[in-house]
């Protein structure tokens, strides 16, 4: 279908081009400012570091259900190789092969486009075949690092897992802010956790891809609304899947990426860190979530770490 009126009202009221002028290529990046990134850095009161990345591992989350968005392919090219003559030194190396958004990962601002065009009126077709996105690539993301705040939805719910099909809400997100005792503000990493990822790791992938709980289309003027600087959650889809307006596909991703400017990540494992929050009774924290700068490219795989 159409992208119908209700989209095009809330498009208008989170735009943000040229907010930051009209060259700017990382969107609501800009609200991680050097006095945002001292005060996260506070945040850190124990040093325990929780790793948020799947491993990248050929039997990964992808199903085939995204046309040439593979598990990650691991090949070695050399082992034990005496390269400088017998006697030497001996190297090993190895080469992978891999959707760039197959696991744990940043949207990035050139993944999506409506109506012909991607985030401050860039227009759609700087992305080529060859050279990919020749603006708004995920290369020109400056180094991501800011207060982290977890808003456990499942948690709010009184559940391990929000049930497939669950229309995250902005009323949810009141829900687990007040669960965790903090205001979401400007600058702010929020991650959103509502259990689906546990199918995965309990070896279900079918059923983490599909129905799977996400953000509903009023979502974005939540964040839009605290300045929140990027966003993601323990899900394949990132929004719900399948939509909740029937025939209306990924109108979150166009909303936040392309109206909003604001990166999106999914297939974060969030599991070990709600656990730890909730024994800290602690929901913020640093967040180290450093994309990968592969130069044109629409999306980037990351290694996040969360610092208590």
């Amino acid at each position: 279908m159409t992208l119908p009126q209700e989209f095009h009202d809330i498009a208008k009221r989170l735009n943000n081009w040229g907010r930051w002028g009209v060259d700017d290529e990382i969107g609501t990046l800009n609200l991680i400012t050097e006095q945002v990134v001292r005060e996260a850095a506070g945040r850190i009161r124990t040093g325990l570091r929780i790793p948020l990345a799947l491993p990248l591992r050929q039997d990964g989350v992808q199903t085939g259900m995204i046309p040439g968005r593979v598990n990650p392919l691991h090949t070695m090219t050399a082992i034990n190789h005496e390269m400088f003559g017998p006697g030497t030194v001996a190297t090993s190396d190895d080469a992978v092969t891999m959707g760039l958004q197959c696991a744990t990962h940043w949207d990035g601002l050139t993944h999506v486009s409506h109506g012909g065009r991607l985030y401050n009126n860039r227009p759609a077709d700087t992305v080529t075949a060859h050279a990919g996105a020749t603006s708004l690539g995920i290369e020109k993301a400056p180094p991501i690092a800011s207060r982290g705040v977890l808003l456990d939805v499942a948690r709010a719910h009184g559940s391990d897992r929000l049930p497939g099909g669950h229309p995250v809400t902005p009323e949810d997100l009141d829900a687990a802010e007040e669960l965790a005792g903090v205001t979401v503000r400007s600058g702010d990493i929020v991650l959103i956790r509502t259990g689906q990822v546990g199918h995965y790791l309990a070896g279900d992938r079918q059923a983490y891809a599909f129905p799977s709980p996400g953000l509903s289309l009023r979502t974005p003027e939540w964040f839009h609304a605290r300045d929140v600087a990027a966003v993601a959650n323990d899900t394949l889809t990132f929004e719900i899947f399948p939509p909740e307006i029937e025939g209306l596909w990924m109108p979150v991703h166009a909303l936040d990426l392309v109206e909003m400017g604001m990166l999106q990540g999914q297939n974060w494992n969030l599991e070990e860190l709600s656990e730890a929050c909730a024994a800290e009774g602690r929901w913020e924290f640093f967040l180290s979530a450093v994309a990968e700068p592969f130069v044109g490219a629409v999306g980037a795989p990351v290694a996040p770490v969360a610092v208590l």
